[in-house]
């Protein structure tokens, strides 16, 4: 049972996401053998963490316990499947466009966060976070771009 008075569940949803983009962009590494990506798979991956690390404490305050869960976003399954499954001579060009898609589905999490009543600091931190992930759905927007 929450110990506050205001719904975090859209923040534990964003941090669901987050994990998800973690967990993505460590696979994407993977995949690609492309030294100049995994530098900008890293940056995201360091922002993403450094966001959850940011919005665990309001977690933790709500329930008690440090939300660490991203495979029950369905969202984020299917975005998963699509990114694993799809076929493609671009390689490249197709993992950079899925993950593009997880950026647009962090900034929607973050704006739907930000429409709740939350504590001020709360917001605050989202709004910090809303300006970081921008940044990155930006930059994977202009390699998509320059990959097509």
């Amino acid at each position: 049972m929450a110990n506050s008075n205001y719904d975090m569940e859209p923040l534990k949803e964003l941090i669901k996401v987050l994990n998800g983009g973690v967990d993505f962009y460590t696979e994407a590494k993977k995949k690609l053998n492309n030294l100049e990506l995994n530098n900008v798979f890293d940056q995201m991956i360091v922002a993403k963490a450094q966001a959850i690390s940011d919005l665990q404490p309001f977690v933790l305050i709500d329930d008690g316990e440090v939300e660490t869960d991203s495979a029950t976003s369905v969202e984020i399954r299917e975005a998963y499947t699509k990114l694993i499954g799809k076929v493609s001579t671009d390689k490249e060009h197709t993992y950079i466009s899925q993950l593009e898609e997880v950026e647009d589905k962090v900034l929607a999490k973050i704006n739907k966060s930000l429409q709740r009543e939350l504590p001020v600091k709360c917001k605050s931190t989202l709004l910090d976070i809303q300006s970081r992930m921008q940044g990155c759905h930006d930059q994977m927007k202009q390699l998509q771009e320059m990959t097509a």
